[in-house]
């Protein structure tokens, strides 16, 4: 028997699956397919506001520059205007890793509700449904190539 992906809540294997606390031998699954829900917009929403996040200690920093540069103030002013103006942003590398990475575990997990349908005799069955798109994409991988003909036998 090969296992072809396997996690706390999913098995598939060559010789069956088990999803959603169901259990179904291939032979049983007469066809499977995915569906997409809709995109939830508060995910959306929290992208943009780490990308803001990210970017307004720098437009902070770029503003006192700014400032110092315009404003006739003595030179004392000036220089602590634009000292102050780069340590703000180079203050903000760290936390703008630690923001970038969490914006790329929101793409990872995607916005949109993904499921996994399959029809079996009795008809269709939800086999598994998750808002993780690259959990989602490693289950229907897996089950495509247990489904593939030449393994079938």
């Amino acid at each position: 028997m090969t296992t072809y992906y396997r996690d706390p809540d999913v098995l598939i294997t060559s010789s069956g699956v088990h999803m959603n606390g169901r259990q179904f031998r291939l032979s049983e699954l007469l066809r499977v397919w995915h569906t997409r829900g809709a995109r939830s917009w508060s995910v959306i929403a929290k992208r943009g506001a780490l990308g803001l996040s990210i970017l307004l200690p720098l437009l902070v920093g770029a503003l006192a520059i700014g400032v110092a540069a315009l404003a006739g103030a003595g030179t004392a002013h000036t220089v602590a205007l634009v000292v102050g103006g780069v340590l703000v942003g180079l203050a903000v590398v760290p936390v703008a890793d630690l923001l970038l990475e969490r914006l790329d575990r929101s793409y990872d997990r995607g916005s949109r509700t993904m499921e996994i349908w399959g029809r079996v005799h009795t008809g269709d069955v939800l086999l598994l449904r998750t808002a993780d798109a690259q959990r989602f994409g490693r289950i229907y991988r897996a089950l495509q190539r247990a489904m593939e003909p030449a393994v079938r036998r």
